[in-house]
């Protein structure tokens, strides 16, 4: 068994078109397909359009009570 690399396009139909090189006689082959994903376009993330509309209240930091870890559990 022989194994050869041809480069090709996949059409609108999803076909794929070989021609073999004319030193190859043989009258069966196994194709396998190798393809690579299109690249997907990711939208930059724009920093700061939400900058001033959130507000940290002044007790953020502070421990929360201990009803809030209680609460629901029983």
């Amino acid at each position: 068994m022989h194994a050869i690399e041809l480069p090709v396009e996949i059409d609108s139909n999803r076909q794929i078109h070989l021609q073999l090189p004319e030193t190859i006689h043989a009258r069966k082959a196994k194709v396998i397909i190798i393809y690579e994903e299109p690249e997907r376009l990711v939208k930059p993330i724009t920093l700061g359009l939400f900058k001033g509309k959130i507000q940290m209240s002044d007790d953020f930091n502070e421990p929360l009570p201990d009803s809030f870890w209680l609460e629901g559990r029983l």
